[in-house]
């Protein structure tokens, strides 16, 4: 073998392993790519679970607080309003009992909530309200940020053809549904 033929052949083996080279890069480069947009949309998919566990759970204890707040002072206005339109004093003591009976379950109720809860789990709701939507807001946005960068990747050339070439293809990025436009509703009717 020739010196020129060694060169010849030491130049075709360098051309060879840098496309090899630069084909395993860029099929390692886009299988990454590919598996960050998996794993960011899995955590928009984990704090969407998190607003359907925790939302639900919020309104039914601020319900159960002001349900119980609501009877106690519900009794308390019945009592009043039944001494207030007693005639005969028969009708007096039994709303006068009933008054004392109301006003014993305010004590306890006053014992075991220092101040009156409803006004405070309401306004805790409503920071968790906020705070879940705002945590799927910025999963969304890294979600998107990761399809932006994975769909460049997968778009220019020459990385487009053997992304074709393996089979990868762009993602879709989260677009908010039509009914997104209208606020949810949080109901929190006492029944």
């Amino acid at each position: 073998m020739t010196k020129q033929s060694k060169i010849v052949l030491g130049v075709v083996v360098l051309v060879v392993v840098i496309i090899v080279g630069y084909l395993v890069g860029t099929y390692n480069g886009l299988v990454k790519g590919r598996e960050g947009v998996d794993a960011a949309w899995a955590q928009v998919e984990a704090q969407y679970q998190r607003r359907f566990d925790l939302v639900p759970n919020l309104v039914e204890s601020v319900k159960g607080v002001m349900k119980q707040e609501q009877k106690v002072f519900g009794d308390l206005a019945e009592a009043r309003t039944r001494y207030a339109g007693a005639q005969t004093s028969e009708d007096k003591v039994g709303a006068a009992n009933q008054m004392e009976g109301a006003l014993a379950r305010l004590l306890v109720v006053m014992e075991n909530y220092p101040q009156l809860k409803s006004a405070e789990a309401t306004q805790t709701l409503m920071a968790q309200l906020e705070g879940t939507e705002n945590r799927i807001s910025v999963e969304r946005s890294r979600y998107n940020e990761t399809v932006k960068n994975y769909n460049v990747s997968v778009k220019v050339f020459p990385r487009n053809i053997l992304a074709g070439w393996f089979g990868f293809s762009t993602r879709t990025m989260f677009q908010a549904a039509e009914e997104a436009a209208t606020a949810p509703k949080v109901n929190l009717e006492v029944k």
